[in-house]
């Protein structure tokens, strides 16, 4: 019986006598955290006001007394987009959006002399965009949780024609082109401010600078089939750029509980 008290106390004393380096290296659980409280995720609607420099066609510089009447124009149209982004501090921040830019119905019209007679071509057709951006934003400051901010992206735009008619009402004429594509560089300019909501929900109003490059029609199909050659070139919308006003909302994304592990054994 004596005995075993004396193993036990000497038990306890070596136990007591472990040195605190040596208790340091002991797995003892320690939290690890997931911090996610930068990054957001958006989602913008607006309305597109889009301009072009004109139309371009070989058969435009073959023409007699060729003049426009009205080198033609867009409608206005919706576009939706989707992003996600990270507020990098209190001032800057990043994001990359995808857009899909509704069909926006074109017009124009040109008057040219054929046989001694004066003619016209009614131009028709609409246009959309896939578009697709990086961005960079920088805040200016909040006053009542009102922060103005610029900005610019660049990226990528998917643009369409489609439903493209020439008209010519005076010779009963015209022809008409397939769906056509084109894929361009794209760069944008932001001028607008944000409210925080709450401190997650901010509400977004703003103004966009949109280049978007040349577009073009599918090849041009003339309704009398003996017209060939260069006149079955694609129709070309030259330089379209767009004032958008957009209006988002962005959700910045909550860090999740915290994760127990424990923490590397140091060796020696």
């Amino acid at each position: 019986m004596g005995s075993a008290k004396t193993m036990a106390a000497v038990a306890a004393a070596a136990f007591i006598s472990i040195p605190a380096a040596q208790a340091a290296d002991l797995p003892v659980p320690v939290p690890v955290i997931h911090d996610f409280s930068g990054w957001y995720l958006r989602g913008d609607i607006g309305m597109s006001n889009e301009k072009l420099k004109g139309l371009s066609h070989p058969s435009f510089a073959t023409a007699t007394a060729f003049t426009w009447y009205d080198r033609g124009g867009f409608d206005s149209a919706p576009f939706f987009g989707l992003g996600i982004g990270y507020a990098w501090n209190s001032w800057l921040r990043f994001d990359v959006t995808g857009e899909y830019r509704g069909k926006a119905d074109f017009h124009a019209l040109d008057r040219f002399l054929n046989a001694g007679v004066y003619n016209t071509n009614d131009y028709t057709g609409s246009k959309s965009e896939w578009l697709f951006l990086a961005n960079v934003y920088f805040d200016l400051g909040t006053w009542w949780y009102v922060t103005p901010f610029v900005g610019a992206g660049i990226g990528i735009t998917h643009n369409i024609i489609a439903h493209f008619r020439d008209t010519n009402v005076i010779a009963g004429g015209g022809g008409w082109a397939d769906t056509g594509t084109q894929t361009n560089f794209a760069w944008a300019l932001y001028a607008g401010a944000a409210y925080q909501v709450t401190p997650q929900v901010t509400l977004e109003f703003a103004y966009r600078y949109l280049d978007l490059g040349d577009a073009r029609t599918g090849t041009l199909v003339n309704l009398d089939p003996t017209i060939v050659g260069t006149n079955r070139a694609p129709m070309t919308f030259r330089d379209i750029t767009s004032h958008d006003l957009k209006f988002g909302v962005r959700w910045m994304l909550e860090p999740p509980e915290q994760v127990f592990a424990p923490p590397l054994i140091r060796k020696g």
